[in-house]
């Protein structure tokens, strides 16, 4: 496509040209997008085939297991913001994202062999806590590559459409990943006739996590970052996320992901299940396979289709589009009590239709996002602003990924037995009607994201205005904005200042400086207390280790998880607060801060 036709640039504006850039080469898109094979080649066990294999085989329980990823995956949510903020302070001669891959990908790869092949000797309560040491590794490991990864892609390119051929050709590498590890397990086990279980998931583990260090390394080889965005001043940790929050249209996106993320693992951990006991089919690993290549397969031809329409009309409306498909296939799927595998088949690939579309679109609409940020704040904060979108999802995910589990255990799941009508109607109901529902209330606050394709094509030029030094009108609010150098706000006292809630900085207007320290201990104390409350019910609702933790111990835990990363938040307003305290800006430039914002 040329950028600077009228036709497909209506405002008139100067594209990728103005820009001084050459269009991305295919074979850097291509070493880009390969470790998605692998990524999401390791995805579809951890998500899909893990728990039915560490409850049936090795014999773990399940309601344990809930509890390791409530636990796995609180501590997982902690460090995102944190790996983000590193990532773009990390200043050395191999770049921001590179050092970060190098160290995360090989030890990501060893746990999460490890996760997979569980000494033999061991079961029940060891088998647990083999699951949940190993399964904590591999998530710390996993974000220490994966969001320097992602930031990476945010800055690859500043075209917006080519941003959605660059992530469409990774998602095709994701999605091929995913059918293969999806049809793994029956190769090797009916096609090689390996009847050990633990050993299929075994050579499964190693044969993704070979593929993970060896893609990555093509990766740090042929793909170059770019110089220019690691040479801008990186901003502190708490300012950061408060800015962010101010960019509406990453309001929008947040909210927007912190709905969808509720269900998100719910069908990857039930579809095992669904196949074995409500479909009751006589082989139900072979459905399984069935199920996820007819599921992930659609989607994979379905992405051409989706990257044309995105390009024809607009990201956002191809997303609300696959997202009221998946609606349809999610409902008739629960409503299909005494349906056949056959007609299973159809509706998962109706469903397929629209499972590649996030894959493709969204982070396209991040980076969209991402420039609107730079365009306000005069910073580039690829990574910082990837994990904090992920951080608050993240938690809300984990009931999605631990709850369905604890919730089978408790209305009665016997490993390896027909089940009760409870069980059958819990499974059908979260695998159907329950991401559904959430399917639609994503939509309805999806269709108030404002960045088409000529608002970003404004934005880009306002970029470049204030590059020059020059004022450029807010492409969303119409108010005339100042580069960032001559801005009050958006000096260093600005970014110190955001520090601080406007109503905590009313607050030391009204009461001296000494107040903000005050208030700043009340929310680190208020937040230890909740965190001690939600730990105290945990361990209460918990009972004796050979118990089965229940929905109301995995909700403690991730409270507790929530009010501690407050807690760390307000402590890194500590140090702020005292030098504040001791009167080292003026109320004056306190009321001019506020009245920029």
């Amino acid at each position: 496509m040329k950028h600077n036709d009228p036709d497909t640039n209506p405002a008139g504006l100067p594209g990728r040209a103005a820009e001084g850039e050459q269009p991305l080469p295919l074979r850097r898109m291509i070493a880009f997008g390969a470790p998605g094979f692998a990524g999401a080649g390791m995805a579809i066990p951890i998500a899909v085939l893990m728990p039915v294999f560490y409850s049936d085989v090795v014999m773990a329980p399940l309601g344990m297991i809930a509890l390791a990823i409530a636990i796995a995956r609180s501590f997982d949510a902690l460090t995102d913001p944190l790996m983000g903020w590193l990532s773009d302070r990390t200043r050395s001669r191999f770049g921001r994202r590179k050092p970060w891959i190098a160290l995360g990908v090989p030890l990501c790869a060893i746990f999460f062999y490890l996760l997979f092949s569980p000494p033999e000797q061991i079961t029940g309560q060891a088998a647990a806590l083999w699951f949940g040491v190993t399964y904590t590794a591999y998530f710390l490991f996993h974000t220490i590559y994966q969001v320097p990864h992602g930031a990476l892609g945010s800055e690859l390119t500043l075209d917006y459409d080519e941003r959605s051929k660059l992530f469409g050709i990774q998602s095709l590498f994701i999605l091929i990943g995913i059918l293969t590890a999806s049809i793994a397990p029956s190769l090797l086990s009916g096609g090689l006739g390996i009847e050990n279980q633990r050993t299929v998931h075994a050579l499964m583990a190693g044969f993704f996590a070979t593929m993970l260090v060896l893609l990555y390394g093509a990766l740090l080889r042929w793909v170059p970052e770019r110089a220019e965005f690691a040479r801008s001043e990186p901003n502190p940790l708490v300012p950061g996320i408060r800015r962010a929050l101010r960019n509406r249209p990453f309001r929008i996106f947040f909210f927007a992901g912190l709905v969808s993320a509720i269900p998100a693992a719910i069908p990857g951990i039930l579809i095992p299940y669904y196949t074995t006991y409500v479909l009751q089919v006589a082989d139900p690993e072979k459905w399984l396979g069935i199920l996820l290549v007819t599921y992930f397969g659609t989607g994979l031809l379905a992405i051409p289709i989706w990257m044309r329409l995105a390009e024809k009309y607009s990201k956002l409306w191809t997303i609300v589009a696959s997202g009221l498909l998946g609606t349809v296939g999610g409902t008739c799927l629960f409503f299909l009590a005494d349906g056949d595998a056959m007609t299973v088949a159809g509706i998962f690939l109706l469903m397929g239709l629209a499972s590649s579309t996030g894959l493709v679109i969204l982070p396209s609409m991040v980076a969209d996002v991402i420039d609107y940020d730079e365009f306000l704040t005069g910073k580039r904060r690829e990574a910082q602003f990837g994990s904090f979108w992920a951080i608050i999802p993240k938690f809300v995910a984990i009931p999605g990924a631990s709850l369905p589990l604890a919730l089978l255990a408790w209305v009665g799941y016997v490993p390896n037995q027909v089940q009760s009508d409870d069980v059958v109607f819990t499974i059908r109901l979260l695998l159907g009607i329950f991401p559904a529902a959430f399917n639609v209330v994503t939509v309805l606050i999806l269709v108030r994201y404002p960045l088409s394709r000529e608002v970003h094509a404004a934005i880009r030029e306002g970029i470049r205005a204030h590059n020059r030094e020059e004022s450029f009108p807010d492409p969303l609010s119409g108010r005339l904005v100042e580069p960032s150098s001559r801005r009050l706000i958006d000096d260093k006292d600005g970014w110190f200042l955001d520090t601080f809630s406007q109503s905590e900085l009313i607050r030391v207007i009204r009461s001296g400086p000494r107040r903000a320290l005050r208030d700043v201990w009340v929310a680190v104390i208020g937040s230890a207390l909740l965190a001690s409350a939600c730990i105290w019910l945990a361990w209460t609702t918990l009972g004796d280790l050979n118990s089965e933790p229940g929905p109301g111990t995995i909700l403690a835990v991730v409270g507790a998880g929530l009010s501690i990363t407050g807690m760390c938040f307000h402590l890194l307003r500590i140090a702020p607060a005292i030098q504040l305290g001791r009167g080292t800006i003026s109320t004056e430039r306190i009321e001019a801060h506020l009245s920029d914002l």
